[in-house]
């Protein structure tokens, strides 16, 4: 049974923590400071945060007053929607460090594949913005380089012109919602699947099926999410500012679901709410 310190293999060698702290949603300044910081303590030691979320300084200064060496800690960032194509990507990552205030990052991904201000030319943008990310990969500024949000077709697209594969797809991964397509694709190709709201934005807590397995294994209905994800060979990425769910979240290694239960939250179709399409998201 895995434990906080155990980690993912990527294909090129570099170690994941298991499980992330997101930061989608938390607000710039002292609230995704302090989260931060009290995740770093509770023990997480891997951050998640993107352009979008607009709280990449706050998680630098987290980060620097933690007192943790930035050796120790992984840290993703994730490339805004209108910066897509080569010379707007390498000017958009020495923003995202500027403001994290980092020499490099441990994993940079693409944060949605056809953003409405590319949608005529998705494919090309991409393939511009993958060339900057493998020249910032060879050149030891990212140490490992993904996407997220991306289906098959946009996988396939990329890889049309890609020297080097994603190691990594960030998805919407929650209970009934598997993305199977997507996800037999991933690990055929060698590619890890992160699940961001494994809590499916908070609607599992209302799931009947959900109160059940939560009063069986004495856990809370956010440890039962994040123990299935984990045994689904998910990367959750648990987001709170609250300290104890932060704790909480990380308190999942001293149980096992059983694979009937397992199959049965896979199961829960639609319980948290449809994903969105990222070939029609308005953003």
């Amino acid at each position: 049974m895995k434990s906080l310190n155990d980690s993912y293999q990527l294909y090129n060698g570099v170690s994941i923590p298991c499980i992330g702290f997101g930061t989608w949603q938390t607000p710039d300044g002292d609230m995704a400071v302090s989260a931060v910081k009290y995740a770093i303590e509770s023990g997480y030691s891997h951050i998640d945060t993107a352009a979008a979320y607009g709280n990449e300084e706050s998680v630098g200064k987290a980060v620097r007053i933690s007192g943790i060496p930035r050796k120790d800690l992984f840290i993703t960032s994730k490339l805004f929607n209108p910066d897509h194509g080569y010379e707007a990507t390498l000017k958009a990552f020495d923003l995202t460090m500027r403001k994290l205030d980092m020499d490099y990052l441990d994993l940079y991904l693409i944060h949605w594949p056809n953003p409405i201000q590319f949608r005529d030319r998705w494919k090309e943008a991409n393939a511009g913005t993958w060339k900057a990310f493998e020249e910032l990969y060879k050149a030891g500024k990212i140490r490992a380089i993904g996407i997220s949000n991306f289906r098959t077709h946009h996988i396939e697209a990329l890889l049309e012109t890609a020297q080097i594969a994603p190691m990594v797809n960030q998805i919407r991964l929650c209970p009934g919602e598997t993305q199977e397509k997507v996800t037999k694709y991933c690990r055929e190709h060698n590619i890890l699947l992160e699940a961001y709201s494994p809590l499916g934005t908070g609607r599992v807590f209302e799931v009947p099926e959900m109160k059940q397995l939560s009063e069986k294994y004495g856990k809370s209905i956010a440890q039962i999410c994040l123990r299935w994800s984990l045994q689904m060979g998910y990367l959750p990425l648990p987001k709170s500012v609250n300290p104890d769910r932060i704790r909480e979240n990380v308190d999942v290694f001293d149980f096992e679901l059983s694979a009937k239960d397992v199959t049965l939250i896979a199961g829960l179709k639609e319980c948290c709410g449809p994903t969105s399409n990222p070939d029609t998201v308005n953003f």
